[in-house]
């Protein structure tokens, strides 16, 4: 069966991620199966929208198939790069798309699954929504356009969630700006039908209001009272600099964040840091994920992306060495080399 089932649904188009053994990680069967769906579909007169849903109830998608980015050579002309290039153009794509886009954010939404849901028209998330950037933890940065949504969160909130990899629920995933409406799980099939008798003329703005007019109240989001300390502390362009400002923090809050950055990779975090104050400067999102894919090619020949998914997912020991294992030993000019751009580029110039 097709890793990705399209369905039509009156002037629907329903993407459903179907790998749901996997938590519909995405793989580059994936991303070429959405992308040709968009190709076939966004033309289409009688289309209103799209609706982008994953098999299964554990959640949209886990992120990208790291397994196989694990397994494949390790040069950046490899089938990694490909992969990266692939998804982060239609991760623009879905940014750019003329008809409504609509993301059903329910359950784990990790990493490549922020890519293809949080640069919707329209995301939704639920009372079962687990949203993270985790890359750090696996030696990666924060991409798919997140060094984008990251740096336009309210104050520093965007620098907090890349640093330490958290988990959001689903008010603060709409505080944090990667989703705009809260519905209920249970609320899925309301929302197809309604996105299924859309007019063909609905736009963007209609679509926010009608399933507005639907949506629940989220509650209170917990991290909106950690933002004073978080705007505190997570300044600068240094993270020797927030890590001292956040062990002289008092709180649970604040041990646990600095407990959950000092666990990461310190090139992942130096180079996080670095893109996610690059991503306030730049004036579109294709610009974020060029530089995200620089990036890519400076971590795919190195050691710590490989060590990270060891210790995550092929041994499970949740014991990385990470090489180098100081933040000072992590040169500014080697993350400045990083994110050079190069001849190799995902956009035309």
């Amino acid at each position: 069966m097709s890793e990705v089932i399209v369905e039509r649904v009156g002037r629907l188009v329903r993407l459903r991620l179907n790998r749901p053994e996997a938590i519909n990680a995405l793989t580059h069967t994936m991303v070429r199966e959405i992308d040709a769906a968009l190709d076939r579909y966004s033309c289409d007169p009688d289309v209103a929208a799209f609706l982008l849903t994953g098999e299964g109830d554990r959640g949209l998608c886990a992120g990208g198939d790291i397994r196989s980015l694990y397994e494949a050579p390790r040069d950046v002309t490899g089938p990694s790069m490909a992969f990266w290039r692939d998804e982060y153009r239609l991760d623009a794509r879905i940014n750019r798309m003329m008809k409504p886009f609509v993301s059903w954010m329910d359950g784990l939404v990790m990493g490549g699954g922020i890519g293809v849901s949080a640069h919707a028209a329209l995301r939704i998330v639920t009372e079962r929504s687990k949203i993270a950037m985790p890359e750090c933890g696996i030696g990666f940065v924060p991409d798919v356009g997140a060094t984008w949504l990251l740096p336009r969160a309210p104050g520093e909130l965007g620098t907090w969630m890349g640093l330490t990899g958290r988990i959001l629920g689903a008010a603060d995933a709409i505080l944090v700006g990667f989703a705009d409406l809260h519905c209920t799980a249970d609320q899925l099939d309301q929302v197809i039908a309604m996105l299924a008798d859309l007019p063909v003329t609905t736009t963007k703005r209609d679509l926010r209001a009608r399933l507005g007019a639907i949506a629940k109240d989220p509650g209170p989001a917990p991290l909106a009272d950690q933002q004073a300390m978080i705007d505190r502390v997570f300044t600068g362009d240094r993270v020797q600099d927030i890590l001292l400002r956040l062990s002289r923090e008092p709180g649970d809050f604040a041990a646990k964040s600095l407990r959950d950055i000092q666990a990461k990779s310190p090139t992942s975090l130096k180079l996080a840091l670095a893109l996610m104050r690059r991503g306030r400067s730049v004036a579109t999102l294709e610009q974020a994920l060029e530089l995200e894919f620089a990036a890519c090619r400076a971590l795919v020949i190195g050691p710590d992306f490989y060590e990270g998914i060891r210790a995550q997912i092929i041994d499970k020991d949740r014991n990385p060495k990470w090489a180098p294992s100081d933040l000072d030993q992590v040169s500014d000019s080697w993350v400045e080399n990083a994110l050079k751009v190069t001849s190799d580029r995902v956009f035309p110039a």
